[in-house]
């Protein structure tokens, strides 16, 4: 099979989505592995790496995308839109319930699209897993940053020091990503409370974290409570292949204090607090409410090292399967791959997405 691994176009995007040793390992299969220059340079993979592991570079994206199946890391941006068509298999993080337009030009052009941020395994994410993990451990240091006076916060400190209390850490959401916000919230020496709606999640996370981590159910009654004393708030819902519930309105956020941050991990999928926007690198932070809003939308891509050899090391598998045995087989093969299969002969096939996109759902002929 010919794989394409175009440049990564979006703002501050400097990951790419397979490693020489990964291409290696899909050129020693028999397949043909196509990257556009310079792909790698911001993960530190020159295109001599890539050549030496067998792949051909080009400077061409058409070249690319006229690859079998395109592997990508964040979603299409309009300039690519030109390169969809029916024969394309397209597999990235697309997060297409927060990009209406895409979900379209997708259906329109007969691509078939598979998600890494629904693939399942044995009920977990597995595509989406190692990501959320930077995306929960990022949000802690990106918010201790911002809560510094000359960088607009409240000036106050997360792990405080001998007698002066802890700042206080709100975490919504205690999938992957609140995991790890919330453990390194507590290394850091912060006070940290989960929201979290799942009994048995909530039992897992009191013995797993620090004992300064403390479990809440979620109710709109208690996030208006925690809001009042939080320093940070993370916000870290994921519904698989939907919009990101608004658990957080602008009435309720100004129940916050002023100078006080929050960062919307959920912001790719609509976010899960109201005033939220998608942010870059680039321009990280806005202020409403009094509240520093730090809501980039592809978090990872600022440790685009550590972020590329962990992608490549959950994906690589599902591509090699879908290489050698063709996608059919592949889904056969690995059942969690099914549910990565958004659209497909110009219908949504992810239920989720559906519902959330006022769409008609067309059941998976793989799953």
């Amino acid at each position: 099979m010919h794989i394409g691994i175009p440049v990564e176009i979006k703002s501050g995007e400097n990951r790419v989505s397979c490693t020489p040793s990964g291409v290696r390992h899909l050129v020693s299969a028999g397949h043909r592995v196509v990257i556009e220059a310079g792909a790698g340079a911001g993960s530190g993979f020159s295109d001599d790496k890539y050549r030496r592991a067998g792949a051909v570079i080009t400077s061409s994206a058409e070249k690319v995308w006229k690859s079998d199946l395109v592997v990508k890391v964040k979603e299409p941006l309009p300039e690519e839109y030109s390169f969809f068509r029916e024969e394309l298999m397209l597999f990235t993080f697309l997060h297409l319930a927060g990009v209406p337009e895409l979900t379209s030009k997708l259906l329109d052009s007969g691509v078939t699209a598979l998600a890494y941020e629904t693939v399942q395994a044995g009920g977990r994410l597995p595509l989406l897993a190692p990501m959320s993990e930077i995306a929960g451990k990022m949000s802690v240091l990106m918010g201790a940053f911002y809560l510094a006076r000359h960088h607009g916060g409240e000036g106050k400190l997360l792990g405080g020091v001998p007698g002066v209390l802890p700042g206080k850490v709100t975490i919504l959401g205690g999938g992957s990503a609140g995991q790890h916000a919330a453990k390194t919230a507590a290394g850091l020496g912060a006070d940290v409370t989960i929201l979290e709606v799942d009994q048995e999640k909530m039992r897992f996370l009191e013995s797993a974290l620090p004992p300064q981590v403390h479990t809440l159910y979620s109710t709109e009654q208690h996030i208006e409570e925690q809001l009042a004393t939080t320093d940070l708030l993370i916000g870290a819902v994921l519904v698989p292949g939907a919009v990101a519930p608004k658990l957080v309105t602008r009435a309720m956020l100004r129940k916050m204090k002023q100078g006080a941050v929050l960062v919307d991990i959920a912001v790719d999928q609509g976010g899960c607090i109201e005033s939220c926007r998608p942010t870059t690198h680039e321009d990280p932070v806005f202020i409403e409410e009094g509240i520093v809003h730090y809501c980039v939308a592809n978090m990872p891509a600022a440790y685009p090292q550590t972020s590329t050899e962990a992608l490549t090391g959950v994906t690589l598998p599902y591509i090699r399967r879908i290489a050698d045995f063709g996608l059919e087989s592949a889904m056969v093969m690995m059942p969690g791959l099914s549910s990565g299969l958004n659209i497909w002969k110009g219908n949504i096939t992810h239920e989720a997405l559906a519902k959330s996109l006022g769409k008609p759902f067309h059941e998976n002929p793989f799953a």
